[in-house]
């Protein structure tokens, strides 16, 4: 594979350079690109919370290297004194986001390791977390290429690809999930199209993946949500790849509101429907989708197009930002350890385990 030539023309959502950390700030995309420095817990919470940083796996990743940016102003705290704050920091980030597993799955390993390290000085814990989140960071990168390998082979000579939110670069760490595998076989010379569902309300497919597939030189299109049942019936779409920010043990997947939608469409034209995710998306306590807790979003995301006003003063809203898709619905889970199918209870065991 060769992964650097993709790389290279990919943004960078994470940087971690000199113990300082910085978020490409992606509510300024398309139209800028903008890094900041993240500097306290309320920024690196607020930056989480209002999609700055986003994506199942990337949030991980900011929430391992923002727990080291809450503490680093600590380390003259004994290690009893520490091990206290980093669990009341964790604690404070993890309410963030509720939906994407990765979150707390990341910030639960940061603990951990802190906990077998209880008997050091402090100054050496910290030296540790700060290898373990590199390592969170440097585990995703290669989690996002065996993705891409699995994934692959999936995308033929001339096909049509639907996308729906961003599960490219700008939510992991390189490569993404679901894209992963469309950059791969780009890389590899097939010709194909990709189709990006804008995403509404927060535009995230159009704002974010046509911009990065772009960035690549992927043949990409821009289409409406609602046009998804027009372009499959046109006989345009020949396979769908969606991410997830958590997939239940059943195999019922959360991911970015109206993917559910996508799926039944897929499911009556007769299009393959996949996921593709890390294992740490694959969250073996919660057994069914309805067990999954959905993030309810501020209305303004709905009454507003930007900055203009597109809904009367007053009107009721609702919000969800996810929706969950049945197991039986998905055709198949892409994950860094292959292609996982029905009966998904027993194979994500198998991952998982």
């Amino acid at each position: 594979m060769q992964a650097n030539n993709i790389t290279n023309k990919l943004p960078q959502t994470i940087r971690w350079e000199n113990g300082e950390l910085y978020f490409l700030d992606q509510t300024q995309l398309p139209l800028k690109v903008v890094e900041e420095k993240q500097e306290t817990a309320e920024q690196v919470w607020n930056s989480i919370k209002v999609l700055k940083v986003r994506g199942a796996p990337a949030i991980g990743i900011a929430a391992a290297y923002g727990l080291l940016i809450t503490v680093k102003d600590k380390l003259d705290l004994t290690p009893e004194k520490f091990l206290e704050e980093l669990k009341k920091q964790a604690a404070y980030l993890d309410t963030s986001r509720p939906t994407a597993v990765n979150l707390s799955w990341a910030l639960k390993r940061m603990l951990k390791k802190a906990q077998e390290l209880s008997s050091k000085e402090t100054k050496e814990i910290y030296a540790n977390l700060t290898a373990e989140a590199q390592q969170i960071h440097d585990e995703d990168r290669q989690i996002c290429r065996k993705i891409a390998e699995h994934g692959a082979g999936l995308i033929k000579e001339g096909m049509g690809v639907l996308t729906h939110c961003n599960a490219g670069s700008l939510a992991v760490s390189e490569l993404g999930t679901a894209t992963a595998p469309i950059y791969l076989a780009h890389a590899n010379g097939v010709n194909f199209r990709v189709y990006a569902d804008e995403t509404r309300p927060l535009l995230q497919g159009a704002r974010l993946t046509s911009w990065e597939l772009q960035q690549a030189g992927v043949d990409v299109t821009l289409i409406c949500d609602n046009m998804a049942a027009y372009m499959m019936n046109s006989g345009l779409i020949d396979l769908v790849i969606v991410g997830t920010d958590r997939v239940a043990a059943n195999g019922d997947v959360a991911n970015k509101i109206g993917t559910l939608g996508v799926a039944i469409l897929a499911k009556y034209f007769s299009i393959p429907f996949y996921v593709a995710c890390p294992y740490s998306t694959i969250d073996l306590a919660t057994q069914e989708g309805k067990d999954i807790k959905i993030e309810e979003r501020h209305e303004d995301e709905v009454t507003n197009f930007g900055l203009r006003r597109t809904a009367p003063e007053g009107i009721k809203v609702r919000n969800p930002a996810f929706d969950v898709t049945p197991n039986e619905l998905v055709t198949g889970i892409i994950t860094e350890k292959g292609i996982l199918t029905a009966p998904y209870k027993d194979r994500l065991v198998e991952v998982v385990g």
